[in-house]
């Protein structure tokens, strides 16, 4: 459950993945990029409604995360939760 109150669906975060692996490696690898797999959701949540408020400063993370609805966000988070 992520802080907005929306369960995310871990399928449906697959199926929106592309985007974030296209820069984040699926591997989990952070050369340059921080890995976002095996994050908690709550941490993922948190981190994307700070790019979408524009508390947190980065201009191509600003602009992914204000196209993403809150229940994008939650199934993202519960992909990429899940992704050992």
């Amino acid at each position: 459950i992520d802080p907005q109150g929306v369960v995310g669906d871990p399928a449906y975060g697959e199926y929106l993945s592309g985007e974030c692996t296209s820069c984040h490696q699926a591997s989990g690898a952070a050369n340059g990029i921080p890995s976002i797999t095996n994050l908690p959701t709550d941490v993922f949540v948190v981190a994307m409604h700070a790019y979408k408020d524009g508390k947190r400063p980065h201009p191509v993370m600003q602009m992914m995360a204000e196209r993403l609805s809150n229940e994008e966000i939650a199934a993202l988070a519960a992909y990429f939760e899940g992704i050992e």
